[in-house]
């Protein structure tokens, strides 16, 4: 098998910041969603959300939070439902 050092890899970044990251958990009409908020410079303005039911995560922000599609898609959501109740939520709390 390969052995492969460190030096084989080229790094792009390599950065440690202090972030803040919310842990929210709640019931609407369509499902349940549990998911972590992780709010950090490194992503221009817009936060790391996690799915922790789906292990699914995605960087988004309030205009991003509106695209029910793409949430969906990006957390493996049964139902455009679940999606569309998930969408209002991050509008609202990103």
């Amino acid at each position: 098998m390969g052995g492969g050092s460190v030096t084989d890899f080229i790094y792009m970044y390599d950065d440690k910041e202090k972030t803040e990251t919310r842990y929210i958990g709640f019931v609407g009409e369509y499902g349940r969603f549990d998911l972590m908020i992780t709010t950090t410079a490194h992503f221009y303005g817009k936060k790391v959300v996690t799915c922790l039911q789906s292990n699914r995560s995605a960087i988004l922000n309030e205009k991003d939070a509106v695209n029910a599609l793409y949430l969906e898609e990006a957390f493996g959501l049964g139902s455009e439902d679940m999606a569309k109740e998930l969408s209002r939520f991050l509008v609202d709390n990103l």
